[in-house]
């Protein structure tokens, strides 16, 4: 079966074509810089000696245009498409065929997650009409979640608030943690029932979760991708009094106080750079907001480790992916600093080595293993679209 995987954000269109059940890529790209004057194609195509890529200056107004692209690289023929969908809500715990009822259900949640629930409803859309026979499924980023308990997902709001309006945390990055909890397993040579886990997907967007026996019991993202760690430019947990006190001093309206927690704070509030790798160039040339915001970053992942060790009892492994988290080896010694008295300890030759494949950081003597993993979020959607359609009979 030729399988394509979308996964859409809220200005890259990344796809991947895979032989399945053989897991082979075909061929793979980005669309980039949507929406921006000087967009990218990324094309990654199988060759006898490996990959070509080549690389096309093209301005891409919308994500329509942005998936049609995706598409005509993909080509023909198409058997399955797998679609990342950020927010499933309370309706959708596990991977579904895309039929009328469930695009409704997607669309009806798009207050949730305006800036991705749209294009991905819009990918389905134009995948279908690409591609009318192949069997579509919606894979969601807040699935891996639906088992926490009411104790980790509720907050201290009056009932109704969570009953009518569904006010709750869900967390994201989901599909990332599945396949972390896996790939730490296969490492570790342990079953997934048997491991507790931290789980740390550290990029633009970052978070922390919980994971034991296979099931997340507290995650970091709320109700909606701005709760929890800092990030490049969320400001991840604030006081609620804060926006309050923005709308009444600085004379923000609701649109401009979204705008600020999400696109203008975190690391780019604190030191004007919301790329890490910019952020270590400021430190570098003496820039001490830089170094403020490195530690204040570093500062949050430590103090969510120490919670969730509690939360957990046992701590196994703690796991960094994602863009910071797989090669950052500053952001990783600097977040584990200080928590010998948990029996967590980096050796800073194993960290400093640490840069591509799966790696064991810890040092010899360290209670908890330390490991640096890559996710393949698009490796997960694509076994989860393999499965869904297999069920399914399709």
């Amino acid at each position: 079966m030729r399988l394509a995987v979308i996964n859409s954000g809220s200005s890259t269109i990344k796809y991947r074509l895979y032989d399945m059940p053989a897991e082979q890529i075909l061929g793979e790209g980005l669309v980039d810089r949507i929406g921006e004057r000087e967009g990218r194609l990324v094309r990654r195509r199988q060759v006898a000696e490996g990959y070509a890529e080549t690389v096309e200056q093209r301005q891409f107004p919308d994500h329509q245009s942005g998936f049609a692209a995706a598409m005509e690289a993909i080509g023909d023929p198409v058997h399955g498409i797998g679609h990342r969908v950020v927010h499933g809500g309370e309706r959708f715990g596990a991977p579904v065929l895309v039929n009328d009822e469930v695009k409704a259900g997607i669309r009806a949640l798009l207050e949730l997650a305006p800036l991705h629930n749209p294009v991905n409803l819009l990918g389905i859309e134009v995948a279908a009409r690409r591609h009318p026979k192949a069997a579509q499924v919606a894979v969601f980023d807040t699935a891996f979640h639906r088992g926490l308990p009411p104790a980790a997902y509720r907050y201290a709001l009056p009932d109704a608030f969570y009953h009518d309006l569904g006010v709750r945390r869900y967390g994201f990055h989901g599909i990332s943690y599945q396949y972390l909890t896996a790939h730490a397993a296969d490492l570790l040579q342990r079953p997934v029932s048997a491991l507790k886990l931290i789980l740390l997907h550290l990029g633009n967007g970052a978070s922390a979760t919980a994971v034991s026996g296979g099931r997340s019991i507290d995650t970091s993202m709320g109700m909606t991708p701005l709760e929890g760690l800092m990030m490049g430019t969320r400001s991840g947990d604030l006081d609620p009094s804060v926006p309050l006190l923005l709308a009444a001093r600085a004379g923000l309206d609701n649109d401009a106080v979204d705008e600020l927690l999400n696109h203008a704070s975190g690391l780019k509030g604190v030191c004007g750079a919301g790329d890490m790798r910019a952020v270590h160039r400021l430190i570098e040339a003496g820039d001490q907001h830089a170094r403020l915001a490195l530690d204040m970053f570093c500062y949050r992942i430590r103090k969510y480790i120490g919670a969730y060790y509690a939360a957990l009892g046992r701590v196994d492994a703690i796991v960094f992916s994602g863009g910071i988290g797989e090669h950052d080896s500053v952001v990783r010694a600097q977040s584990c600093a200080g928590l010998e008295a948990l029996g967590v300890a980096v050796d800073p030759q194993r960290n400093a080595a640490a840069t591509e494949a799966a790696a064991e950081i810890q040092a010899p003597d360290s209670l908890v293993r330390v490991l640096v993993l890559p996710t393949d979020e698009e490796l997960q959607i694509a076994r989860e679209s393999m499965r869904c359609i297999e069920a399914a009979g399709s």
